[in-house]
């Protein structure tokens, strides 16, 4: 069997107790708001380079205020950058925490598959022996669908009929 990257196990009660605390952090942050692809696009985006130059422009405008029309609301410029400044930490832990997460699912997965595989491959080459034909060709229909011209070289290399080891 191939190097095991990952060994661990979730209880129910863990995965709960995970999606409870997905569920207070959204209550917490009830505010959120969900855009569509086509807002994403059409908003201004305040990256580093423009973090500097907005924090300065309300510095100016709050010592300023003159200058401004009546309708311009500092305050709530005030807000939008103090959140926007409030949500970076937190981007940057749950996106690190995402990639955490997704890395260790593909591994498993990863992990998983080659095993069955494996399995599948020794079944295949030993089944007679053991009576386990009929077993065999249940968990061969997984590949009947599947072309050899279709595959990629990475697949057709972890395909049930390369060498079992």
């Amino acid at each position: 069997m191939p190097a095991n990257r990952i060994s661990a196990a979730l209880s129910a009660t863990e995965q709960q107790e995970v999606m409870s605390a997905i569920a207070t952090i959204r209550q917490k942050l009830s505010f959120l708001v969900d855009l569509s692809p086509e807002e994403r696009k059409s908003l201004a985006k305040l990256g580093d380079r423009n973090r500097a130059f907005t924090r300065k422009v309300l510095e100016i405008a709050t010592q300023n205020p003159d200058f401004l029309p009546r309708s311009f609301n500092l305050e709530e410029m005030r807000r939008d950058l103090e959140l926007f400044e409030a949500l970076q930490p937190m981007l940057l832990a749950l996106t690190h925490l995402q990639e955490l997460i997704d890395d260790t699912a593909v591994a498993a997965g990863g992990e998983a598959y080659t095993a069955a595989l494996e399995v599948y491959r020794y079944a295949k080459a030993n089944g007679t022996v053991a009576g386990l034909d009929n077993l065999v060709d249940e968990m061969g229909q997984r590949f009947s669908q599947q072309t050899n011209r279709g595959k990629s070289a990475a697949a057709r290399n972890s395909s049930p009929t390369a060498n079992p080891g």
